[in-house]
């Protein structure tokens, strides 16, 4: 980092609000990489470049560091008032919602392996007529290794009022620009117990 300035025209928004289904537990509170949870590991790996860099969750009391965090919004499901609705959809809209960052750098608690190098390629492809920019592998694509825009809020908006929470769909809906990865390491996802000790092996 000497010698660099950091990023003051992009938010790093850190998305630690997954349900960890696979996993058994909160993936975000498993420790990684010398640190208490993969939640700090991931702040403080991008904290030197970014101006701004907050944690997306659920609730932030789970988390035993200081951070900024931005909170879910609250949407229910139609048939069960009292049901809250959390998704990846819901989690970026309540980022552009309280916060009125131009573009932020989507990154998920559970991808430890993407690094800031991997960002500079994204941000370096970026023009004033794009939503989002995000990257692709033989694997696919990654939603949640990408630049978005605060063009995008109105139609995530639109996306949970039909109940449609997936990033991919909007994807397809807005001005969306590929980059083409080789290595799939970067965006490895420790969902499940299996890959998350492969990846502690990986990271010794």
């Amino acid at each position: 980092m000497e010698g660099e300035s950091k990023y003051t025209d992009i938010a790093c928004i850190i998305f630690a609000g997954g349900k960890s289904r696979r996993m058994g537990e909160d993936k975000a509170l498993l420790p990684f990489g010398g640190k208490n949870s993969l939640a700090q590991f991931q702040f403080e790996k991008f904290k030197p470049y970014f101006t701004n860099i907050y944690i997306s969750t659920k609730h932030k009391d789970k988390f035993d560091f200081k951070a900024n965090f931005i909170e879910d919004i609250a949407f229910y499901e139609k048939d069960d008032p009292l049901s809250a609705v959390h998704s990846p959809a819901v989690a970026m809209y309540s980022v552009f919602k309280k916060y009125s960052f131009k573009k932020i750098f989507a990154i998920s608690v559970d991808t430890p392996f993407f690094s800031i190098e991997h960002f500079k390629k994204l941000y370096e492809n970026d023009n004033s007529s794009l939503d989002i920019i995000i990257p692709r592998t033989k694997e696919g694509i990654h939603p949640l290794c990408s630049i978005y825009k605060n063009s995008c809020e109105d139609e995530l908006l639109k996306m949970i009022e039909q109940d449609v929470h997936k990033l991919r769909i909007l994807t397809k809906i807005l001005n969306t620009e590929y980059i083409d990865f080789e290595d799939e390491k970067p965006f490895i996802n420790l969902n499940d117990k299996k890959t998350y000790l492969e990846a502690l092996e990986m990271k010794n």
